[in-house]
């Protein structure tokens, strides 16, 4: 009896101390929070947002920057909401794909984030994009661009002034993949234990510079430092490395990300 009565208790302050190891919990130790002043090839983005992707072209933002000193590349981040009205009736059951909002119960008490089990699809709308991107940032997600990236491989180094096209011999790279169930739009139902993640193609290898661990609660992050190589389709390659995740005011998912194209 009391260990139900402890699970209600936390199932209700659950969500609070989710967010609140997402977001910034010292905001008041700062009169006015410090700037993150990105250096060149540097680019930084807050992507704590639940309903946001973030766009970046970098191809583009590596012209721009190459003869110029100044370039402020953050700048050049497109953000998209992710549609959330729904464009037909719930569904119980999954598996056909679709554009949407998939909830999923979590056993948060015992087996964490790894236990999950499907409960409701909600269709929506397909996810907008911008013309032209490489790659887009969601929290602890991303995503390529299937018409620019051909896959993603993680390094072993974890300088990104030592990449060079010789480190590519050993390199499988590895393309988006289908996820409905890691990308967490709405926090409103974190009470019973749900939560509705967009179903959208994301890259796992990519995705794993920055992942989240519930057991315990308040989450934690762990941050992988190490390069990621991203081939291109014409033949090129790219190089991203996550420098940090954390503002200064110490709201998580806050991105600092070393850039490097071409290689």
């Amino acid at each position: 009896m009391l260990k139900k009565i402890s699970s209600y208790i936390l199932s209700l302050i659950l969500p609070a101390m989710v967010l609140s190891g997402c977001e910034g919990g010292f905001d008041f130790v700062y009169d006015e929070p410090p700037t993150i002043e990105p250096t060149k090839w540097q680019v930084y983005i807050d992507a704590s947002s639940w309903t946001e992707w973030h766009y970046l072209d970098l191809v583009a933002v590596s012209e721009q920057a190459k003869d110029n000193d100044g370039y402020d590349a953050s700048s050049a981040f497109i953000t998209i909401e992710i549609p959330m009205e729904a464009t037909g009736d719930a569904e119980a059951v999954n598996g056909h794909r679709k554009p949407g909002l998939y909830k999923y119960w979590y056993d948060i008490f015992n087996g964490g984030l790894s236990k999950n089990e499907f409960r409701e699809f909600i269709p929506t709308a397909a996810q907008p994009e911008p013309e032209s991107w490489t790659f887009a940032v969601h929290r602890d997600n991303v995503r390529t661009n299937p018409a620019v990236v051909k896959g993603v491989w993680e390094s072993p180094l974890t300088d990104i002034s030592d990449v060079n096209p010789t480190v590519l011999t050993d390199a499988e790279f590895t393309a988006d993949e289908w996820s409905e169930n890691e990308v967490w739009s709405d926090a409103s139902t974190m009470m019973s234990l749900i939560v509705p993640s967009q179903g959208i193609n994301t890259n796992k290898v990519l995705s794993g510079w920055l992942t989240m661990s519930i057991p315990p609660i308040p989450p934690v992050f762990a941050h992988n430092n190490h390069v990621f190589i991203l081939a291109m389709q014409d033949g090129t390659f790219a190089a991203l490395q996550l420098a940090d995740y954390i503002s200064p005011n110490g709201t998580k998912c806050c991105l600092t990300i070393n850039y490097k194209y071409p290689l």
